[in-house]
């Protein structure tokens, strides 16, 4: 529970004197104190004033540590200290190339992110999981090379230069695979997607699944010429019907289409080439696709006039086809109950944790 919550306005005055904010755009301030004024010249024949030692008083470096250390949050008696929030939004700016001021909101936000992921390491403290040295070594190499930095030296002075060192980047590294270990015991190892759930799934959604298919057909196209307009469209229909007849009868779709077709395709026999579903119109593609490959559509009538279409080929949920879509679906499914339980073992940890916020 929370139990405590500063007023946010107090983080502009506790960056103000700490050196690790410096690189933030926004957030930190001089680390040198006013410039001291000379003592006055004693004036003609008067006595000497008694010089005193000045008074001690606290360096601007003891200053920026003592903010530094100021606790910002306590989480199950674990303290996050002012320094570690500020080394934390640096690193993620520089990684993230912000160069916009920090607000007080993001700060706020950046700090309950980090109040989660501590969480989750107790957790992972709890179950007693380990990763060795040479684990974060591989990862640390396997980083480096990722971002193109020449040698680990260079690697180093890079992040040396942004205020961070590499200690802090390996504890971050063993703490996210310590992380990933325990959210991997908790919750990804206790979820199957079984496959009445992957066919339910597929049954609901198999016309958005066939979306992006391939088809294949051909097209004729009859235009109602003439008038009256009635007579024009029942001579387009009839003509229509005759030509599908001597489709039926073995004439080839290419020879009919290319010398009664009226539609751009005749020049190719009527090919409309290969398609992919949503192309066409909607009520056009479902006369098409409602053909077994090889036949021909009765005649269909349209703002255009009457179509006859063969369909060549089609691909469907079948095969490898069908198996890519059960992929697919697995992943959405896992996908929908892995958010489900991490949401709910998360909620389940803050619940019984003691998390006090001083920001």
């Amino acid at each position: 529970m929370i139990r405590g919550l500063a007023a946010t306005g107090l983080l502009a005055l506790a960056l103000g004197g700490c050196a690790a904010a410096a690189s933030m755009p926004g957030v930190g301030g001089t680390k040198d104190g006013p410039t001291p004024k000379p003592a006055p010249t004693p004036g003609r024949g008067e006595p000497p004033k008694e010089e005193r030692s000045p008074e001690p008083r606290a360096t601007a470096k003891a200053t920026d540590e003592d903010v530094a250390d100021r606790v910002v949050a306590v989480v199950n008696n674990d303290a996050i200290t002012l320094g570690e929030l500020q080394e934390a939004i640096n690193d993620y700016r520089s990684q993230t190339r912000q160069e916009t001021p920090v607000s007080n909101e993001f700060v706020q936000q950046f700090l309950t992110k980090m109040i989660e992921k501590r969480l989750q390491v107790q957790e992972a403290e709890r179950e007693k999981i380990t990763v060795d040295e040479a684990e974060v070594e591989e990862e640390l190499a396997e980083r480096i090379k990722k971002l193109g930095a020449p040698t680990r030296e260079e690697f180093e002075r890079a992040l040396k230069a942004q205020g961070v060192t590499i200690d802090t980047i390996k504890k971050r590294f063993r703490d996210e695979m310590r992380v990933a270990r325990v959210i991997n015991r908790k919750v990804r190892l206790r979820i199957s997607v079984t496959e009445a759930e992957i066919n339910k799934y597929l049954d609901a959604n198999r016309q958005k699944l066939e979306t992006g298919l391939a088809y294949h057909a051909r097209h004729v196209l009859i235009v109602p010429e003439g008038e009256p307009a009635d007579a024009a469209w029942e001579a387009a229909r009839i003509k229509a019907e005759m030509l599908r007849a001597q489709l039926l009868q073995g004439t080839g779709f290419a020879e009919l289409a290319h010398r009664h077709s009226r539609d751009a395709s005749a020049k190719d026999g009527g090919d409309l080439g290969t398609l992919k579903r949503g192309e066409l119109a909607q009520d056009i593609e479902a006369q098409i696709l409602s053909l077994e490959p090889g036949t021909v559509s009765k005649p269909y009538r349209s703002s255009l006039g009457y179509h006859i279409f063969r369909l060549e080929s089609k691909e469907t949920l079948e095969g490898e086809a069908l198996t890519r879509a059960k992929a697919q679906i697995r992943e959405i499914l896992f996908r929908e109950k892995y958010d489900a339980r991490l949401e709910a073992w998360l909620k389940e940890i803050r619940q019984r944790a003691v998390i006090e916020v001083r920001l």
